[in-house]
Formats: structure tokens, sequence, C-alpha cells
């Protein structure tokens, strides 16, 4: 879910309530939603991906550092 989503929704909501009396509700519902999405701790897909690359590298080092070892321990033996 991303802001774009909760636009989305914001925007449809807001257009069904412009033909309604409702107006004040929509600026409610609107509150409400960004305030229970803001909850949530969402990241952005750059973050994301940024920490999904730190990963893979860290992956890459743990590997060859368990080869280092392990050709340490066949040397001992």
């Amino acid at each position: 879910m991303n802001m774009q989503f909760v636009e989305e929704l914001s925007s449809k909501i807001r257009e069904t309530l412009s033909k309604s009396p409702a107006g004040d509700l929509e600026k409610n519902i609107h509150a409400l939603l960004q305030s229970a999405f803001s909850k949530l701790s969402l990241v952005s897909r750059e973050e994301f991906d940024v920490q999904k690359e730190v990963l893979r590298q860290t992956r890459e080092k743990l590997e060859a550092i368990e080869k280092q070892l392990s050709a340490l321990e066949k040397n001992k033996a």
C-alpha cells in the first residue's frame, strides 16, 4: 500500500461525497485514512529497494566468509 493508493481512495470518497450533503464527513474520512496509514509504519519503495540491495551484498559477504572458513577448516584437518 502506498500514498498513491491512499490518494486514489480519498479521491473516490471525495467524489462520492461531493454529490451528497456530507461534505464534513469527507474531510473526517480523509483524516482518518491518513492517520491509519501513517500508523502502519510503511516504507517507500525506494527505501525498500535500498535495504534489499544491502541485504544482497551482506549475503554475498557471508557466503564468501563461509567458504573461507570451510577452506581453513579443511587445511587444519
